[in-house]
């Protein structure tokens, strides 16, 4: 896993995310790039896989219009998928990824979907979240 948690880091600090925390034993990453919507996005290698999720907002209304509405936009999403948390009281962005053959511009993909997501949908997040 060495390899690869030094594989990503590097492709992190390539593509300009501040990494607000990192732990190697755990293959973990905490990273942020607030201009491209993504903050304390936590990012797991742990091989043969990476894990990406970021927080989108927490659930207030259990309402199956914007469960319905989530589900349809996920069609929509390049790269990764809203997602409920276990709990089912947060609504999240995941992305999993081979990290064996990982390389850069795969990475920046997923990372660029969330960006675009949030960019384009912004206004009905709020509204979720509201």
């Amino acid at each position: 896993m060495c390899d690869n948690f030094s594989k990503v880091k590097g492709y992190l600090n390539e593509l300009k995310y501040s990494i607000i925390e990192e732990n190697e034993t755990e293959g973990l990453f905490v990273i942020d790039n607030e201009e491209e919507g993504v903050k304390n996005m936590i990012i797991v290698v742990d091989d043969p896989i990476l894990i990406m999720q970021q927080l989108i907002f927490k659930v207030k209304n259990d309402d199956v219009n914007m469960y319905k509405a989530l589900l349809q936009k996920n069609q929509d999403i390049l790269h990764g998928a809203f997602v409920l948390n276990e709990a089912g009281d947060s609504v999240l962005f995941r992305d999993t990824l081979q990290v064996e053959n990982l390389d850069l511009n795969e990475l920046a993909g997923s990372l660029n979907s969330l960006s675009l997501l949030i960019g384009e949908y912004a206004n009905e997040i709020i509204k979720f979240s509201a």
